[in-house]
């Protein structure tokens, strides 16, 4: 079967079209999107649609986030060989390859059965052995393995529990995108000391809801 659209050129296309523009400039990140296969980790029926700029639906009612954010978010995160990085949202698995790259171990969770065995057969087939894929629900569920030196959120909250910021290394970054739609914000948290965080809060984007973290209630009285 030939392929119907020219797969290198559709990668670099995104590459510098998508990703650059929105200033991810670092020559490392750029170069593992030209060679991790984002087409691998997304659904059959959407196969076509790999490189576009937006998110790809994924069964359960999830979403993959746009490739623009995964890479700014990859980024932002300054991602090192010995950090131990915790995902929440799995989803196909691409952002925990992605992650896996740069890190020592990544522990993916994922609340929903059937992505959890999407990105766990995903990631076997990318070759990735050092990203775990667990079936569990990241906003109750705490991990023993902690604390990480990296947390990643691959979808929005409303905002991020104190109970994910307590699984954070002191130097441990945790990013997530938060805040309501139209406009949700991408949140670089960073913990400086026992009590002592720092937010910034770098661009705009919005996601899909990662299930079960709390909503604020929208009625003041």
């Amino acid at each position: 079967m030939s392929q119907p659209l020219n797969l290198a050129q559709a990668r670099f296309n995104m590459i510098e079209q998508q990703i650059r523009p929105w200033d991810v400039l670092d020559p490392e990140i750029l170069e593992l999107l030209s060679t991790v296969q984002r087409e691998k980790f997304v659904p059959q029926a959407h196969q076509a649609l790999a490189f576009v700029d937006m998110e790809i639906p994924l069964p359960a009612g999830q979403n993959m986030l746009a490739p623009r954010v995964e890479a700014r978010a990859l980024q932002d995160l300054k991602v090192q060989k010995t950090d131990k990085v915790l995902e929440i949202g799995a989803g196909s698995g691409f952002m925990a390859a992605l992650l896996a790259h740069r890190a020592q171990r990544v522990i993916s969770l994922e609340i929903q059965p059937e992505l959890a065995a999407l990105a766990r057969s995903n990631l076997q087939q990318a070759g990735i052995h050092n990203a775990e894929v667990r079936q569990s629900d990241g906003a109750r569920d705490l991990q023993a393995d902690g604390p990480f030196d990296v947390i990643m959120l691959s979808g929005s909250v409303a905002e991020v529990p104190a109970s994910l910021l307590a699984q954070l290394k002191v130097g441990g970054r945790l990013f997530a995108i938060t805040g309501q739609e139209p406009v949700m914000r991408a949140t670089l948290i960073t913990r400086q000391g026992d009590k002592a965080f720092t937010t910034t809060q770098p661009w705009d984007t919005n996601a899909t809801r990662l299930l079960n973290f709390p909503e604020p209630s929208r009625f003041h009285f």
